[in-house]
């Protein structure tokens, strides 16, 4: 691919080059000296589970691995011991060794619906921080001063604020930017709130003797709510490991302009088909709904598969357009004694919600329905096979013995 090509499509949906004069210059090297560009993208294995949030920055690495680039998967199981500050207000609490490592693992199964695993390069930055010597340590602290680690937002305000900051949060970032030193990064990939981080990885490079990396940052995704940044925590997430039924529904229920943004974002389609899809949606060519439709069975296609994708369609399309119960829906069976009467805790134990009090607020709210009968008791009705709907998309089938 020539070289315009190849900064188009990296400068896709990017919030953050820094700077295109040096990526030109390592593209067109890369070119001519057949060496391809080694593209880091470091993730903390804090947390089990992957959204749509955290895979922006995958597909960004993905989009240099199809361009022919070296993708660098690093696991920072050495630096989730420490934790990230971005962002805190507070320190966070410290994880085991055991725990890294069960998330880690998890990680490298779902990165891998996005990254080709033959083409990626997975790495540890315990591997080197592990074997680091105090003197190696003393002479990375040594590469930076504490008027520019102060510089940082987070600390800064934590400071202000008569917050705590502990010293070894202060290392993080150093830390990070020696991952691109061992890795000898040309590119790092991260979010817009990484801006501070992979700046000092740039500096840090510089200090060992190596070219400064560049650096592409992504935008942090709104969630499906269109405010908040896509999160577990707001309930606006769409998790790669849901079932397909239920991010066909979450898709299709966020705004037409988020549409736009989640397509560039996260789609395959060419950066041709992308500008096409923008001029039929704003000339009335093409409708939102199938928009929505297209992104949402390519989003399944690559978490689960083909088939899922068209079952969680027609099952969209039963339930919104003729308001029919799906075919698949899981069954539990219970004993009327294990079930209780207490509607709320009996949706909790089956999944339809989170918590009793949400299960209570829905109810209230006329948001559950049993046999297609919505509900306002808190009481379990009579009935030896229940159908229960939460919301528009959760149902269960409930059979009592």
């Amino acid at each position: 691919m020539v070289i315009e090509e190849q900064i188009a499509v990296i400068k896709r949906g990017a919030v953050d080059l820094i700077n295109e004069k040096e990526l030109r210059e390592k593209v067109a090297r890369a070119e001519t000296l057949k060496r391809p560009l080694r593209v880091k993208l470091g993730l903390d294995p804090t947390a089990p589970d992957l959204h749509l949030g955290h895979t922006v920055v995958l597909q960004k690495l993905k989009q240099f691995q199809d361009l022919g680039h070296v993708a660098i998967f690093l696991i920072g199981d050495f630096t989730a011991m420490i934790g990230d500050p971005t962002g805190r207000s507070e320190t966070r609490p410290a994880l085991t060794k055991d725990q890294i490592m069960a998330n880690a693992e998890t990680y490298k199964k779902q990165v891998f619906k996005i990254l080709d695993p033959e083409k990626t390069e997975v790495r540890y930055n315990s591997e080197w921080f592990e074997k680091i010597s105090a003197a190696d340590m003393i002479r990375l602290c040594a590469q930076y001063t504490m008027a520019r680690i102060m510089e940082r937002e987070d600390f800064k305000n934590r400071y202000q604020n008569n917050l705590p900051i502990s010293i070894h949060e202060f290392l993080y970032p150093l830390v990070q930017g020696y991952d691109s030193v061992a890795l000898e990064a040309d590119i790092e990939l991260g979010g817009h709130d990484q801006i501070f981080n992979l700046f000092v990885g740039r500096d840090i490079q510089k200090s060992y003797g190596q070219e400064s990396q560049v650096l592409v940052t992504v935008p942090l995704l709104e969630g499906t709510d269109g405010v908040n940044k896509m999160s577990k925590s707001y309930g606006n997430y769409v998790g790669i490991d849901e079932p397909p039924d239920d991010m066909f529904g979450k898709l299709m229920s966020i705004s037409d302009d988020l549409m736009i943004k989640y397509y560039e974002l996260l789609s395959d389609i060419p950066l041709e088909a992308l500008t096409a899809l923008k001029t039929g949606l704003a000339n009335g060519m093409v409708h939102p709904k199938q928009a929505k439709i297209d992104f949402a069975k390519e989003i399944i296609t690559r978490f689960h598969d083909a088939s899922a994708a068209r079952s969680a369609h027609e099952n969209f399309e039963k339930m919104f357009r003729d308001k029919e119960i799906p075919d698949d829906i899981e069954t539990v069976v219970m004993n009327r004694y294990d079930a209780g009467i207490w509607l709320p805790k009996l949706m909790v134990n089956m999944g339809l919600v989170p918590s009793t009090s949400e299960g209570k607020r829905m109810i209230k709210q006329g948001a559950v329905t049993i046999n297609s009968e919505k509900i306002f008791s808190e009481d379990l009705p009579a009935g030896q096979e229940l159908v229960i709907k939460v919301g528009k998309r959760k149902f269960k089938r409930l059979v009592l013995e």
